[in-house]
This record gives structure tokens, C-alpha cells and sequence, in this order.
């Protein structure tokens, strides 16, 4: 799976599935998928990087505050 392995992701572009999966377990990002759970069941099935954001808000569910992650995070869309 080497030649698969990504250390960044361009909005706009597609990857497939196997690419996405590479980048995440690779790099500490979020992806956020229009497909739910089904995001890397289908290893060739290419998504679209259509937004890329610097962090996000967190709600802990352990003391009740929203917590701001400054984690990089992904939008993907089937394509």
C-alpha cells in the first residue's frame, strides 16, 4: 500500500478511498464524509476534497464545555 500513501490533500481534487485512508492514518486530520459510515468500504470509489478548515468546536460530554480543536479537518464528497 506504500504507493498509496498521502501527506496532504488539495481542495478540489479527487482521491480514492484507499488514498483517503493512507492520509488519515498518515497525518493527524479529521475527514468528514457525505457517505456515513461507508467511507472506506469501497476502496476505489473516489471522494472530492471540497473543503479543507484549520479546526473545529468539540462539546465534552464529560464537563459540558465546547472545546475548540485546532485540528486540521476535511470535507469529502462522493464524486
Amino acid at each position: 500500500m506504500a504507493q498509496y500513501r498521502l501527506s496532504d490533500v488539495n481542495v478540489g481534487e479527487n482521491y480514492t478511498a484507499k488514498e483517503l485512508d493512507s492520509f488519515v492514518s498518515t497525518t493527524d486530520v479529521i475527514l468528514l464524509s457525505n457517505n456515513g459510515s461507508q467511507l472506506f468500504t469501497e476502496p476505489d470509489r473516489e471522494y472530492k476534497v471540497t473543503m479543507e478548515l484549520d479546526g473545529f468546536f468539540e462539546h465534552s460530554s464529560q464537563d459540558g464545555e465546547k472545546y475548540y480543536r485546532d485540528k486540521k479537518a476535511y470535507i469529502v464528497e462522493k464524486v
